[in-house]
């Protein structure tokens, strides 16, 4: 057996020892291919000029706040501002420091009626995003107008159209049967906004849309141009131009509406209405002044 094993290495040699070389080498390099093989591909770096696709649960919804943090200067233990009313009228308001409204910040509301129905324009606390809920809109009625759902748990109240206004956002949540599709074209189209150079935001309208002037009221309450100032479920002011409020003392319904207790003044044509803490309520009514220009 040992000749004949002998007798092929001897006919055979040369080609013996090439296949013998040829199968080492094969045994060698098969662990070596798998191992590049299983390795990941290296990442394509990003070609020039293009943006990566940002991760969707890294995103976050832009939602600026909606209010107005306006500037004030001291005097005498009192902080004084100069705010602007949504129908325009100018005014400066001077307050015990403790309050602290321009920490709070203020916000526009004013009601009106779109065809005889009335409807309540207010900037929500906040911002947009109490409307859209990071969501689609159903339909946009102009390029600064958009028609939202029905938001859960509000009752009595329909659809809402968001108004932008600047930095601004005005809801108007519908009511009862809703306005039809023509009246809230007009309404998108009639209600106009301004921001003024300190911040503030006037509201006129036109044709098929009233505005509620200094004095009105629906159903007792007053519905014309007022400022807001804190939301939240915290403490609240809001300051509202009334002439002879002597008469005309109830709270707004944002104000008195909440169940909470309310304490209201009526001084030099203007309603100040504040919720919150006792103290903070007896601070407000009795330390607010406003002198309207």
């Amino acid at each position: 057996m040992a000749d004949q094993f002998d007798v092929i290495e001897a006919g055979e040699r040369g080609r013996r020892r090439w296949i013998w070389l040829v199968v080492v080498l094969a045994l060698l390099l098969v662990p070596v291919v798998s191992l590049i093989l299983s390795r990941d591909p290296e990442p394509r770096p990003p070609s020039a000029g293009s943006d990566p696709s940002p991760i969707r649960s890294l995103t976050t919804i832009d939602n600026p706040p909606n209010i107005l943090n306006a500037p004030v200067r001291e005097k005498g233990g009192d902080e004084i501002m100069q705010v602007v009313f949504p129908h325009g009228v100018r005014a400066e308001v001077r307050y015990p420091a403790a309050l602290g409204l321009d920490e709070m910040g203020s916000r526009p509301y004013r009601g009106g009626w779109v065809a005889g129905n009335f409807r309540q324009f207010v900037a929500p606390y906040g911002g947009e995003v109490e409307v859209t809920r990071g969501g689609q809109p159903i339909r946009n009625y102009a390029p600064n107008v958009s028609l939202w759902p029905r938001q859960a748990g509000s009752g009595l109240y329909g659809q809402v159209l968001l108004f932008a206004f600047g930095p601004w956002r005005l809801a108007m949540f519908d009511r009862g049967e809703g306005l039809t599709f023509d009246q809230r074209v007009a309404l998108a189209q009639n209600l106009k906004g301004r921001v003024t150079k300190e911040g503030y935001l006037v509201l006129t309208a036109e044709a098929g849309v009233r505005l509620a002037e200094p004095g009105e009221a629906e159903q007792g309450e007053p519905v014309g141009p007022q400022l807001w100032f804190g939301g939240g479920g915290r403490d609240i002011v809001a300051l509202v131009p009334t002439p002879d409020c002597a008469n005309k003392q109830r709270p707004p319904g944002a104000i008195g509406g909440r169940g909470r207790p309310v304490e209201t003044a009526c001084r030099d044509g203007v309603l100040v209405a504040a919720t919150g803490s006792p103290e903070f309520r007896e601070t407000a009514v009795s330390g607010i002044r406003v002198k309207l220009k």
